[in-house]
């Protein structure tokens, strides 16, 4: 890592200069960039790693580290990630270890009907830190979906880059996982895939190389320098013997202490359970602002999560909490299955310069929460049964009051131009928009509404 760096960050001792990555191509470029200045170490820690541009070229970034002398560490839960082991190349210092394996590798499939409730918990943890001074961590897998504008399933989403204290912390994190993993099995032979001959690939590449991301990692101007606390579920929470204080839902309320004027949500999967219900409650019951953001039925890219959501919404707009759900596309129709899908939709980017609305999007992906206009969380932690007791989950929780307030004022001038606002119309459900009240739920029909209600009465909410 350069000198440049390493400098600003002994100018500030104690603290953590952070830059909030909301735009899905920078975002790309940044890791792209980090990878190339390593000098000594790269641990990188993700749940999906997708084999196509995004993911061929960053594995390409890390085998070219490796090759030049930096020691590459790459942790990948096996089950979001089957492709990669088969093409992980054998180059000395680059090293790939699988979080909680299958035990056939082939038909895979087969491992879900003898070990699904071992399977069925993953490391769902984001991260990427370079020679213990910079990292990176936030919602963003590794995939085209995460950082190409022109895929049709962009989510939008939020990342974060941190230098200094922090990032040599990650490091410590990291390798508690990194001894929790399985060796992945010897590949002879494997290759990495061919280089993509695609425009994603040549502007990723140019973008790496630019000034802008060279000033975004140097400059000093570019960082909000607070105190970050890094919140991780121990990975024993995948064989569910860790206590429920060490979680990170209890760490995270625990370390904000009590809430009194503003409460912003973000959850690409919401499923509150009635502790979650409760607690929102209680804060509008004191006067906290509640307002929740997460996926609508049409945005959402597993329906059947919308599913064991829905039933909470008039509990909790009962409550006092404000409910935004992110729009589909105009037209679009709800459908039934298991397997995420994408819209063809674009958003227009919005003049703020921080939201989670600047490039096109589908679907809305990000996992962070706004408390107070201090408190600024940005992780891989969604509001759900599944993070909050079954997947490993991690983040930074950053006390900034400018860092918060910029993020909470851009979220809250986007809100009404891309989401609409629940309220309940003579005694029913209705959706606020720019175009005005909107009933019933958009893109249903009265079959679909009648199946989604059946399918969110079973007790299967916290699989998915």
């Amino acid at each position: 890592m350069t000198a440049a760096l390493a400098s600003l960050c002994a100018a500030h001792p104690g603290e953590s200069g952070v830059q909030l990555l909301d735009d899905g191509p920078a975002a790309l470029a940044v890791r792209i960039a980090l990878v190339r200045r390593a000098r000594i170490s790269i641990d990188v820690q993700y749940y999906i790693w997708r084999d196509d541009v995004s993911g061929r070229l960053l594995l390409a970034e890390l085998a070219d580290a490796a090759a030049r002398g930096v020691k590459v560490r790459l942790l990948l839960d096996d089950f979001g990630c089957p492709l990669i082991p088969r093409q992980f190349p054998d180059v000395p210092g680059l090293e790939l270890r699988l979080f909680n394996p299958v035990r056939l590798t082939w038909p895979r499939w087969l491992n879900w009907l003898f070990d699904f409730p071992r399977l069925n918990r993953r490391m769902h943890n984001k991260s990427l830190t370079v020679d213990g001074i910079a990292t990176i961590i936030g919602g963003r897998n590794i995939g085209d979906e995460y950082f190409d504008p022109g895929h049709p399933g962009l989510s939008a989403d939020l990342d974060v880059i941190a230098i200094g204290e922090v990032a040599a912390r990650m490091t410590a994190h990291f390798e508690t996982y990194w001894q929790a993993a399985s060796p992945s099995p010897a590949r002879p032979g494997a290759t990495l895939p061919a280089p993509d001959d695609s425009p994603v690939r040549d502007e990723a590449l140019a973008a790496a190389a630019s000034p802008a991301i060279v000033t975004a990692i140097d400059a000093a101007d570019d960082f909000t320098w607070a105190p970050v606390r890094i919140l991780c579920d121990p990975p024993g929470k995948i064989a569910g013997d860790v206590a429920e204080t060490a979680l990170l839902l209890p760490q995270l309320l625990a370390a904000l202490g009590p809430v009194t004027r503003r409460f912003l949500l973000v959850s690409a999967y919401f499923i509150p359970t009635p502790a979650v219900a409760a607690l929102l409650g209680a804060l509008t019951g004191q006067g906290v602002r509640v307002d929740v953001l997460t996926n609508s039925l049409l945005s959402n890219n597993v329906a059947l999560v919308h599913a064991w959501y829905a039933p909470w919404r008039r509990r909790l707009l009962a409550v006092g909490v404000r409910l935004w759900e992110m729009r589909g596309a105009p037209g679009a129709q709800a459908r039934f299955g298991l397997i995420p899908r994408s819209l063809l939709v674009r958003l227009r980017r919005p003049p703020a310069r921080t939201a989670f609305f600047r490039a096109s999007a589908s679907a809305l992906h990000a996992k962070t929460l706004i408390a107070d206009g201090r408190w600024l969380f940005v992780g891989s932690m969604n509001v759900d049964e599944r993070s909050l007791h079954l997947n490993t989950e991690m983040g930074f929780l950053i006390d900034s009051p400018p860092l918060a307030t910029r993020l909470e004022e851009a979220l809250s001038a986007s809100l009404p131009r891309f989401a609409w606002a629940l309220e309940t119309r003579d005694g029913q459900l209705a959706w606020r928009g720019e175009d005005g009240l909107i009933q019933p739920e958009p893109g249903t029909t009265p079959f679909k509404r009648l199946a989604f209600r059946l399918i969110g009465l079973l007790p299967f909410g916290h699989l998915f």
